[in-house]
């Protein structure tokens, strides 16, 4: 395979953890070059081979605009997407940097500018969105059921440890939270203007130099969402204390003023995702899922804190919203 791309004889090729979708090698060549090789794979939700060139194309633009992402290479064939074995594959220069730390206010609005633009840039890269119907939102009765089950999944767990009994608790709390706040369920014909976005924006998606932005990774799920509910939903994941889950709200505030200048979306938009996004979270136990469903214990760490912070948010709401809007 690596060959299909000049590279005859790599020093080293190891296998990473990094990638839920697919599968990548960090492969070191002769020449002291290193690569990223990615396989797509077909039971992973991928789309179709033209689709993924599509979303190479993309890459590549929004890289020619200037902005921070990392367009794979051609292959003998002058494509970028090579066929092996009835396998997908596509090679990556390799990119140093390390996930973001905490931020500054001002690499957080460095932050909201970038998406902003990016934003931006894929308006004018890609094909134009027409109306693109309902956007629905999550249904409380059915997220009762969800935890009806879940909290019986929790009891049964074994070996019982610490971690069930916290599941259990904020599952209890999540009903009382549903019973109070049912009424504000958003209205599927409420979502902001839909566009194109990066669809996984997250910290782990990022690779930084100090605090600025190398590169942007992983636009697997490049497609067609409310845009400013990506921008609303990275800064509650950027912006979160890893613990208490607690938004820094003066950084959210640095961060969404300069989203809204770069992207041209308004603060109407922000708010309208901001109440999107909360009843989202109010509703989703993915985490929780892949526990106790899956017996994948990849995301439980992250649970703690993603469960208080949606209590917290409730409680703040106003807040929360003054900070995304203000």
């Amino acid at each position: 395979m690596l060959a299909r791309f000049g590279i005859d004889e790599p020093v080293t090729v190891a296998r990473t953890e990094h990638g839920l979708l697919n599968r990548v090698w960090r492969v070191g060549a002769a020449d002291g070059s290193r690569w990223v090789l990615k396989q797509y794979l077909d039971d992973a939700g991928h789309s179709s081979s033209g689709a993924i060139a599509a979303q190479h194309a993309t890459i590549a633009a929004l890289a020619a605009a200037g902005l921070p992402t990392v367009p794979p290479v051609a292959a003998d064939d002058g494509r970028t997407l090579v066929l092996q074995r009835g396998r997908r594959y596509a090679l990556f220069p390799f990119v140093d940097g390390t996930p973001p730390g905490p931020l500054s206010p001002r690499a957080a609005a460095e932050l909201g500018t970038m998406l902003g633009r990016i934003h931006a840039e894929l308006r004018r890269v890609q094909p134009p969105v027409l109306d693109p119907g309902r956007w629905p939102t999550a249904d409380p009765e059915q997220t009762r059921i969800t935890i009806t089950s879940l909290l019986g999944a929790a009891r049964a767990f074994s070996p019982r440890e610490p971690f069930d009994a916290l599941a259990e608790q904020r599952l209890r709390e999540r009903l009382v939270l549903l019973d109070g706040y049912a009424s504000r369920r958003p209205r599927a014909r409420s979502a902001p203007p839909a566009g194109w976005v990066h669809g996984d924006f997250h910290p782990l998606n990022l690779l930084y130099r100090g605090e600025r932005v190398a590169a942007v990774l992983d636009w697997d799920r490049l497609g067609v969402k409310p845009v400013t509910e990506e921008a609303v939903r990275a800064a509650t994941q950027f912006f979160a204390d890893p613990h208490s889950g607690v938004l820094d709200l003066s950084r959210v505030r640095a961060y969404a003023r300069a989203y809204r200048d770069a992207s041209g979306h308004t603060a109407d938009h922000i708010a309208a995702a901001v109440h999107r996004v909360w009843w989202e979270r109010l509703n989703d136990f993915w985490m929780l899922r892949w526990r106790y469903a899956r017996r994948d214990d990849r995301a439980t760490e992250l649970f703690p804190a993603a469960a208080a912070q949606i209590v917290w948010w409730c409680e703040e709401y106003q807040q929360v919203l003054d900070a995304y809007t203000n």
